[in-house]
């Protein structure tokens, strides 16, 4: 039911076209409203209610860095992909320069 009040939705808004589209924004806010108070009636719908409110109050427990220890962490992050994208480029160029030399290319 919850789906076929959302398709009856999209479809009143594209139906309408000759309406304000103020008007036909609200009737398809209301079916998108319509249809998630009949999925909240549901025992998926309650489900996955429940695990939003748990994923938020995990979200509360958590212990956020603060600027500097996140600019710290960038500036660390930063040099080390510097370090190895100068190991990388050095290796690529050993072995070419070590297949140029096997190939006589």
């Amino acid at each position: 039911m919850a789906v076929a009040a959302l398709v009856a939705g999209i479809i009143g808004f594209y139906h309408y076209a000759e309406y304000s589209t103020l008007y036909r924004v609200l009737g398809l806010l209301g079916s998108v409203i319509l249809s998630i108070i009949i999925v909240m009636q549901t025992a998926i719908g309650k489900s996955v209610w429940n695990f939003a409110g748990d994923s938020r109050a995990e979200v509360r427990k958590v212990v956020w860095p603060t600027r500097q220890e996140t600019i710290q962490t960038t500036i660390i992050i930063m040099i080390i992909v510097l370090i190895t994208s100068i190991f990388l480029w050095g290796v690529d160029s050993l072995l070419g320069t070590i297949v140029k030399s096997i190939t006589n290319a």
